[in-house]
């Protein structure tokens, strides 16, 4: 009699439980999302959420179905590409810990100079899916909201005050930090700001409290920096030098302005380098035509959003979609249907797969060995004269784009290195030999991750010596010889100007 009175009572918790389950998941099936969102993190702490679109709340409900979230582990690298690994990756959202590999070298090597070329940090879109709404993205830089950093609060404090500022150009002009509550198309967000903050700090614990490469009394002469005409790279150019020189004086900033974002000054006259790039964006359309699932996948797309698949592809919804996802943003919805994170996928993928090939086509390479002469040389010059004694800057930051940064990665040999993601940096280190101090020595870094050995003008150094760096002069011979050999050429001038048979 005992037993079957615990059955029943267990048969009747179970029921409850039952009851109080399906209850609790039709009711939350109508809360907000940003209640929904608090409850996942209150149930799921810690757990990376990605949110596939859900249906917005407006006026008029919509005829769409019900769709459940998924929330991948995206902190895990997969043994094959994956899209939404690879997207949360170029997201670089501040939190995830880092590991830095900057200014690690024998003891007996003096670090010399530093020279930055990063990417601005996470932004607005640039385009527009017709016909949609734009994400609801603030940005106005609150300290207290999330992202945030324990320098914002000084840093924009610092920024009203840099009227002394020297800036070349339309630089001045410009806003010294993002403030619109509702962002602008291609805006610095709060998440960009503090991705260089974080870059700047990770900089200055090597860099200064390390290896002392600036004295507190340092000058304007042992700076360089230069910026695109853009607010989002002046602006990410400024959180950086902010974390590595907080409170710096503002008397002591130049700025130049860089109007080509090659960076290619006074030297962008080569007719080959935009042959080149034209090639390239043959291929890149040739390519995209023949993915049968990314045609679909946009035809399906223009449907849900009520525009011609051609309009669709040229507002090139990626880049709003990146948007959604970075933020953790819904995706778009309309009357019709919800644009659907498998659409993400396809497209994501297909630029992964484009990636891959663009390193085997090599056309894209031939452009980018012409396109980044102008800046490698330059930085190369700046090395030697370091070497020869001469007293020139020994720290430059470059404040760009992923166009810059992408073509310098393919002409250095990088052919492992992932795409630039936002607030990506590249690091060229020299440094002098204390028992032999006319030999110099090169490091190259990206993202943390020393990447000198698989550069293409040192990669077999390491196989036939025990020296742990690269001499410069092999990347000086690389700039200066090596360049313009692939192009079957002897200098730029020739191989940009060189006729087509």
């Amino acid at each position: 009699m005992l037993l079957r009175n615990r059955f029943i009572l267990l048969l009747a918790l179970a029921a409850l439980l039952a009851f109080l389950s399906l209850s609790l998941q039709f009711f939350s099936r109508w809360l907000p999302v940003s209640m929904q969102l608090k409850m996942q993190a209150h149930v799921l702490p810690g757990l990376p959420i990605r949110l596939i679109p859900a249906v917005p709340e407006l006026e008029e409900p919509l005829t769409v179905k019900n769709r459940k979230r998924i929330m991948p582990d995206l902190l895990t690298e997969p043994s094959a590409p994956d899209p939404l690994y690879e997207a949360n990756q170029y997201c670089n959202t501040p939190g995830v810990a880092e590991r830095s590999m900057e200014g690690h070298a024998p003891h007996n090597f003096k670090l010399v100079s530093v020279q930055v070329m990063i990417r601005h940090g996470d932004r607005y879109p640039l385009y527009a899916i017709p016909r949609t709404k734009r994400p609801d993205i603030d940005c106005v830089l609150e300290p207290d909201r999330k992202p945030s950093h324990p320098n914002l609060a000084d840093f924009i404090s610092h920024m009203t005050k840099g009227s002394e500022a020297q800036m070349d150009g339309t630089l001045s002009s410009l806003p010294r930090f993002p403030s619109h509550s509702l962002c602008e198309m291609g805006e610095l967000t709060q998440t960009g700001v503090v991705q260089h903050l974080n870059n700047g700090k990770i900089l200055r614990e090597t860099y200064l409290k390390k290896h002392k490469l600036l004295s507190n009394d340092w000058t304007a002469k042992q700076l360089y920096i230069e910026s695109t005409g853009k607010s989002r790279t002046l602006q990410s150019g400024l959180a950086l030098l902010y974390s590595f020189l907080p409170g710096f004086d503002w008397k002591k900033i130049n700025i130049r302005h860089q109007w080509s974002s090659i960076f290619c000054s006074s030297h962008c006259d080569c007719p080959m380098r935009n042959h080149y790039l034209e090639e390239e964006q043959r291929r890149q359309y040739g390519y995209r035509i023949k993915n049968t699932q990314l045609e679909k996948t946009y035809i399906n797309m223009a449907k849900v959003v009520g525009v011609p698949t051609r309009l669709l592809r040229a507002s090139n919804p990626i880049d709003s979609l990146l948007c959604h996802f970075c933020h953790n943003v819904t995706f778009p919805c309309t009357k019709t249907g919800c644009i659907e994170v498998e659409h993400f996928k396809v497209i994501k993928a297909h630029q992964i797969e484009d990636e891959r090939e663009r390193h085997e086509k090599q056309l894209y390479y031939k452009y980018a060995l012409l396109a980044t002469y102008p800046l490698l040389n330059q930085t190369v010059n700046r090395m030697q004269r370091i070497s020869e004694g001469k007293n020139t800057e020994v720290f430059a930051l470059y404040s760009a784009h992923d166009v810059t940064l992408s073509p310098v990665l393919s002409a250095l040999g990088l052919t492992e290195a992932k795409f630039p993601r936002f607030a990506a940096r590249l690091v060229f280190e020299l440094y002098q030999n204390t028992d032999k101090q006319k030999e110099h020595y090169v490091r190259i870094l990206y993202n943390g991750e020393d990447m000198t050995f698989q550069t293409s003008f040192c990669r077999e150094h390491v196989r036939h010596s025990n020296r742990p760096l690269c001499p410069l002069s092999k990347f000086v011979n690389f700039v200066k010889k090596e360049m313009f050999l692939a192009l079957n050429s002897t200098s730029y001038y020739d191989a940009c100007h060189q006729r087509l048979f």
